[in-house]
């Protein structure tokens, strides 16, 4: 059993160093892309990190369709303003200023034109009494074509990364195939097993020849022994 588990060992040892020591094309291919693959996953994750931490320093979360709702936020306020406006002038024109009526057109407005130079940008400073974020928790419309560039640049950087890694996954996968194929494997003509019967050492021999020479020894002994008994003394 032992001498089959140690034939069987020089075999798997025999295998793994050819495949170690493979420097076939495909082999040197695994190894090239492997190491790119390494660089390119560093460089995506760069790309990733810079585009989620300007998008979340901007709120920029898709800058066209932030654009596009904007516009169509402010035509809307814009509407809705020259409504108000005209109301307002059709209401001053039948009773004061101090009118109810009159006065809750006036605030309705102040606040559409606040809301709408709060969406375009244009709007001041902030009152002391607002909170830090009143003023405009997106960006304004002024600010979406400077933020759409480096928006862009970002975008486009982290695609190319991700269209790289994920072209170069597939040709690593393909190349692993490949050296499994030309990988020279060891073939075994005989495995080792273990026999069905023993055949050597000839236990059987080994004992008969070992009790006839301790019967000689043993003869020899007692023979010897007399002899020397009877010699004389002198």
């Amino acid at each position: 059993a032992r001498a089959t588990r140690i034939a069987q060992a020089y075999s798997e040892e025999l295998e793994r160093l050819v495949s170690q020591l493979s420097t076939s094309s495909a082999h040197r291919e695994r190894v090239f892309l492997e190491d790119r693959l390494k660089v390119v996953k560093h460089e995506l994750d760069q790309a990733s990190a810079d585009f989620s931490q300007f998008a979340s320093q901007n709120a920029a979360i898709n800058i066209p369709e932030q654009g596009k709702a904007m516009v169509e936020a402010a035509a809307l306020l814009q509407g809705q303003l020259i409504a108000a406006e005209s109301e307002l002038k059709g209401l001053e024109e039948i009773y004061t200023a101090s009118n109810v009526r009159v006065r809750s057109v006036e605030a309705r407005v102040a606040e559409l034109r606040h809301q709408l130079e709060k969406l375009d940008g244009d709007s001041g400073p902030a009152s002391p009494g607002a909170s830090p974020n009143e003023r405009s928790a997106y960006p304004t419309i002024r600010q979406l074509p400077l933020l759409g560039v480096t928006y862009a640049d970002l975008l486009r950087r982290t695609k190319i990364q991700e269209a790289v890694y994920e072209t170069l996954t597939q040709q690593y996968e393909l190349a692993k195939v490949q050296e499994a194929k030309e990988t020279p494997s060891v073939k075994v003509l005989d495995a080792a097993s273990v026999p069905e019967r023993k055949v050597f050492p000839p236990r059987l021999l080994i004992m008969f020849w070992g009790a006839l020479l301790g019967l000689a020894a043993a003869s020899f002994w007692v023979v010897g022994g007399t002899c020397w008994q009877q010699l004389d003394p002198r």
